[in-house]
Parts: C-alpha cells; sequence; structure tokens
C-alpha cells in the first residue's frame, strides 16, 4: 500500500556526463505529470512518462531534470574566419584614412572582436541521452515508491485504528438499539393512561402503534452494512494493490448509512454515538485522500 505523497532521487553518470533526476509526488485523482527538464530532454518526455505510469498509478508528479558536464568537456572555440578578415581590412582602412591616428589593432584585438570567437558544445548523442534518462527514472521511480509505501504503511495502521474505533461505536448503538421501542412503549403507555383517565387502554392499539414504530425506527439493515463495510476496508487494507478510490468510495457509504441511523433514531443515546461514527469516518475519509 502507498501513500500518493513522496519524493525520490537519482544520479545517472556516463563518461563525463551527469544526469539528476528529482521527483515530487502529491495528491491526485488520476495520474498528472509537470515537467522541468532541458531542452536536450524534450524529445523524450515520453520516456518520462512512460517510466511515471509503469511504476505510479496515480498523484500528481513534478519532474526535476538537472544535466551536467564533468572534468573534460566537449565544449571547443569557432574561428569566424571570414569576419576576422573584414575586421582586419576595415582596421587597415581607418589607419589609412586617419594616419594621425595610433594603431594598436592587433591578434589580441581582433580576438576580443564581436562575434570573431564563439563557443560550440558538441551535441550528445540521443541514445546516450535516452538511455541516461531511462536508467535515471527506474531509479528515482523506485525511490518515490519506497518513500510512498513507508508513509502508506504508516496510513494503513492509523486507518485500521480507526476503523476499530467505528466497531466499537457500533457494538454500543447495537445496545441500545433494542431499548429505543420498548422505552417509545412505555412513554406511550404513560402519555395515553394520562390522557385517559380512568378509562380503559386499548392494549392491541397500543401494540400496533408500538410495532409501527419499532418497524420505523429499526436500524438492524444499517447495522448489517455497516458490519460488512468495516470487513470489506479491513480486507482492502491488507492488500498492496491501489485501493484508495474503493476506500474512498467505501467510506462514502459508511457516512450513508450512519445518516440513515441518525435520521430514523429518536433516542439521544443512539444519535450521540452515531455522531461520534460520523467524526471518525470523516477522519478516515480524510487520510483515504493520501492512498494511491
Amino acid at each position: 500500500m502507498k501513500s500518493m505523497t513522496g519524493y525520490g532521487k537519482a544520479t545517472v553518470t556516463r563518461d563525463n556526463r551527469q544526469l539528476t533526476v528529482e521527483l515530487k509526488s502529491v495528491n491526485h485523482r488520476f495520474l498528472d505529470v509537470s515537467t522541468k527538464i532541458p531542452r536536450a530532454f524534450i524529445a523524450y518526455e515520453d520516456v518520462i512518462r512512460a517510466k511515471l505510469a509503469d511504476g505510479l498509478s496515480r498523484g500528481h508528479v513534478d519532474v526535476f531534470l538537472n544535466y551536467t558536464t564533468v572534468g573534460d568537456t566537449d565544449k571547443r572555440l569557432s574561428v569566424d574566419f571570414a569576419l576576422a578578415e573584414s575586421y582586419v581590412l576595415a582596421a587597415r582602412e581607418l589607419s589609412a584614412k586617419f594616419p594621425e591616428l595610433h594603431h594598436d589593432f592587433n591578434i589580441n584585438a581582433l580576438m576580443r572582436a564581436n562575434e570573431v570567437l564563439s563557443l560550440v558544445q558538441s551535441e550528445d548523442d540521443p541514445e546516450l541521452l535516452r538511455e541516461m534518462l531511462s536508467e535515471g527514472m527506474d531509479k528515482a521511480v523506485q525511490s518515490l515508491n519506497e518513500m510512498r509505501e513507508r508513509e502508506g504503511n504508516a496510513l494503513r495502521r492509523d486507518l485500521l485504528s480507526k476503523l476499530d474505533n467505528v466497531e466499537s461505536l457500533l457494538a454500543r448503538v447495537k445496545e441500545y438499539a433494542p431499548a429505543v421501542a420498548q422505552q417509545y412503549r412505555d412513554k406511550l403507555r404513560a402519555r395515553v393512561t394520562e390522557a385517559l383517565g380512568d378509562v380503559r387502554l386499548d392494549e392491541a392499539k397500543l401494540m400496533n402503534e408500538v410495532c409501527f414504530y419499532s418497524d420505523k425506527c429499526c436500524i438492524d439493515e444499517e447495522l448489517t452494512r455497516l458490519y460488512g463495510h468495516l470487513a470489506q476496508a479491513r480486507e482492502l487494507l491488507s492488500s498492496e494493490q491501489p485501493v484508495g478510490k474503493k476506500l474512498d468510495f467505501l467510506s462514502q457509504e459508511f457516512n450513508r448509512e450512519t445518516n440513515t441511523i441518525c435520521s430514523k433514531s429518536s433516542d439521544l443515546d443512539v444519535t450521540k454515538v452515531a455522531l461520534e461514527i460520523k467524526n471518525e469516518i470523516e477522519k478516515i475519509r480524510e487520510q483515504v485522500q493520501n492512498l494511491e
């Protein structure tokens, strides 16, 4: 199980070239990639996206590449001889035109002349760049996933603890539920007796009213489904596959069933515990958003 939050880094060196790959991921509904890469690697963005798609299922990932040359350089100086000759001819013409001026034009001055000398970087081998990028992405994704797994395992423990809390609260609701109908019958009997005075109470009608109320406020189905959701959530948390979306949907079902319990119940104790369950479910939903 993995979190969607993490950081991974890898460095690949070939001859006098070094490529550093950094990956930073945060929560996102789908796999979303943003790249900040040197111009030399723009043609190989497909490699970046393919490697991320192989190693991750979702999350927003920022990709940073730093490419440098170490040691001996492939740069060289290029001389524009035609331009240099133009400078020399211009210097001679100026000297002839203005003989009274001191003439100090020499090789050093010519080398400093604009654009006579230029620095040229030898082009990199495309296959070498692709190979370095592929290796760097593999290692960086592995590093990222190692961190995401550590975060994911911590989330798993926290979610299991919260599910235990929900189960304990459900046990309290289950304990309170049977007494609801009995309490309603006692209160109804007392009110009717007070209203009728000495008139004999019709027990059959009273029982019909109590049965109708009991059926209306019965939460057995909701409790059964909630216990089923608990079992399913624990099963998903035992998986090493991406389960974030499934758990997000399941937490919504938790919330729906608990809302139904709140709407059905007129008992203060049941309502109070149901609200505590809703609070735990909200915590679960927040944590599930971090899971891949």
